[in-house]
């Protein structure tokens, strides 16, 4: 009993320190203390272990705690940790050229860095740089990171009340196919139109100084949504006649996530410039920006500076490496596609026994489920996503909701690359469970 005590005394306490030391910064905190992660599960302090459909912050790909990720950390941080920003080290050499084998030419001049927003804002500052332009377009529900360059071409949120962004930065629609703003007469989505549409007012309102369009493959904080086939080549070519390079933020995509190496596979769209985060650290900040040798001599003529206190450090260079050998020996991505389709079909299972679910979207392991009422009430959705995930993480599941105006409510599910059938199983039966439950009370 004396133990017990103690241990709710300190988790009090613990609670009262968070609500009193903590800043916060846009999200509810969790109401559980993590006390450590391992595979797809976290645990809790009071002895619960919670099945992680979120893959941390999307991010660790091969789960927690991976043993070839812990003895990689363990092994380098005693022998080379980091360095002065000028000095360089094996592990970041071997990491560049590891990553443009990965990819199609011209990408083969890396530059290694630590967050999404960062990548984002070096691959930004180049574009400007390199075409002497300063004007940005990216979608209007996108997420490239809370950076200043990279928040004024985020549109999901984040806008209001910090005063003026960049100059020079448009949003164009999404190409939303369960959504679709603009319709072929049979009612589907006529994308096409949609771009045109949207590049005409581009144009009217530049400057005359377009440098760069931003966009995720799939965008996933705006709701798990992929444009169609045929999409990025259009948009390509929309960049192309106005001289803007393509920038593709693979944050959460890249790295086998989406079934193939990068998402953009899918469209044989290559861009001008890549930016990865998130999955190539596996959960440790390493972000990395992939352009051609063309590029990057312009922007080393014109003086590119993009000089940070972590860029090519050894240390997680080393991990990013590591996290390369299990992609390639595991045959993650081949893993991906498969577990995938098994995750996508337990949650067409659902959609068909509960009315609730109004869509199923997404590629691979990043899956979209979105919710729907019939009755045309858009704040339904929103309601259910909450008490859902409220629910599914007293059951032991881990979900991650996306809620915009007009959108509803869609779970974003991303589990580990890693992930069994079994624990996939485990995330749709307690999934199945909640919406039994939540709806019956609704």
């Amino acid at each position: 009993m004396a133990d017990d005590t103690t241990g709710t005394d300190r988790d009090a306490q613990f609670w009262h320190d968070a609500r009193r030391h903590l800043l916060r910064y846009g999200v509810a905190f969790t109401p559980e203390i993590i006390e450590h992660a391992s595979g797809s599960f976290v645990h809790t302090a009071d002895g619960r272990r919670i099945l992680d459909f979120t893959s941390g912050q999307m991010s660790a790909i091969l789960g927690h705690s991976h043993p070839r990720i812990v003895e990689c950390v363990q092994r380098q941080i005693a022998g080379l940790d980091h360095l002065y920003s000028g000095m360089l080290s094996r592990p970041v050499v071997d990491l560049a050229r590891r990553l443009a084998g990965t990819l199609p030419d011209p990408l083969d001049k890396v530059l290694l860095l630590t967050t999404g927003a960062e990548s984002n804002e070096a691959a930004l500052r180049m574009a400007k740089l390199v075409t002497g332009r300063h004007e940005i377009v990216s979608f209007a529900r996108s997420w490239h990171g809370m950076t200043q360059a990279a928040a004024s071409a985020t549109y999901s949120a984040g806008r209001k009340g910090y005063g003026p962004g960049a100059p020079g930065n448009f949003a164009i629609p999404v190409p939303h196919s369960h959504r679709p703003d603009i319709t072929h007469a049979d009612g589907t989505l006529d994308w096409q139109r949609q771009l045109d549409l949207a590049f005409d007012l581009i144009d009217a309102q530049s400057s005359g100084s377009l440098a760069a369009c931003l966009v995720e493959p799939i965008l996933s904080s705006g709701g798990v949504i992929e444009p169609p086939v045929g999409y990025f080549a259009a948009l390509r070519r929309k960049c192309r006649e106005r001289g803007m390079l393509l920038i593709l933020d693979e944050a959460q995509t890249g790295l086998c996530r989406t079934g193939t190496w990068y998402a953009f596979e899918r469209d044989g769209v290559v861009p001008d410039i890549l930016t990865l985060s998130k999955t190539l650290g596996a959960g440790l900040p390493l972000a990395a920006v992939i352009t051609s040798a063309e590029i990057e001599e312009r922007a080393h003529e014109r003086g590119f500076l993009f000089f940070t206190t972590h860029v090519s450090d050894p240390l997680v260079a080393a991990v990013g490496n590591t996290v390369l050998d299990v992609l390639e020996t595991e045959r993650l991505d081949e893993q991906a596609r498969a577990r995938g389709e098994f995750l996508r079909k337990g949650l067409d299972e659902l959609a068909a026994r509960h009315p609730s679910i109004g869509d199923v979207r997404g590629r691979g392991l990043l899956l979209g489920v979105e919710f729907a009422t019939d009755d045309g009430d858009t704040s339904a959705p929103d309601v259910l996503g909450a008490r859902v995930t409220g629910r599914c993480l007293e059951l032991g599941l881990h979900m991650n909701i996306v809620q915009l105006p007009g959108m509803g409510g869609t779970l974003r599910i991303a589990p580990p690359l890693t992930a069994t059938e079994e624990e996939l199983t485990l995330g749709l039966e307690i999934l199945d469970r909640t919406l039994t439950e939540v709806t019956a009370t609704a």
